[in-house]
């Protein structure tokens, strides 16, 4: 049975491409996973050998048992979003995950200009809570226990997450699912 991506993607997701784009790839994240900061430079090529073709979406699956600073950064970085600068801010935390702290989540806040201090009273209220939350149930509803996981044109991918087999998967010349 395919494991589906539920709910399939919406307005409120974070999505870079175009919303007619054919392709699609979405990932359950964790800002702390070093598997999802390896990731980061496949997306990144994937992204640029299919262009405008691919609308690529990020959820959050925060994992607190193994990565303790994840909710915070998930919540930091809803946080960016309601100043529009989600992008920005995944981009600088997974850059800096290495050193990642709550410190070093407000410093790079800070650095792209943002509104710190918005943005720790929104952390600190959970202001952003149900928002990973409704991620964290998708994920849940999707079968993605771990990170990351993709969805490839909706359905779960499973193998080598390199940017051939991405493409390949998109483009449907592999299957998506095995």
């Amino acid at each position: 049975m395919d494991e589906l991506l539920s709910p399939p993607l919406e307005g409120l997701d974070h999505v870079r491409g175009e919303p007619g784009a054919p392709l699609e790839l979405v990932m359950f994240g964790d800002f702390q996973c070093p598997f999802c900061l390896g990731a980061q430079s496949v997306l990144r090529r994937v992204r640029e050998r299919l262009g405008d073709r691919l609308r690529f979406g990020f959820r959050h699956l925060p994992i607190p048992e193994r990565h303790p600073l994840a909710p915070l950064a998930a919540e930091a970085s809803e946080a960016a979003a309601a100043q529009g600068s989600f992008w920005e801010l995944h981009d600088e935390l997974y850059a800096n995950q290495p050193r990642l702290s709550p410190e070093v989540v407000f410093e790079v806040a800070n650095g792209l200009g943002l509104d710190v201090e918005r943005m720790r009273a929104e952390v600190d209220s959970g202001a952003h809570r149900d928002r990973v939350a409704r991620d964290v149930a998708s994920a849940e509803a999707s079968g993605a226990t771990g990170t990351p996981t993709f969805f490839v044109n909706g359905k779960r991918f499973y193998g080598a997450y390199d940017a051939g087999s991405l493409v390949e998967a998109l483009e449907g010349d592999a299957p998506a699912q095995r």
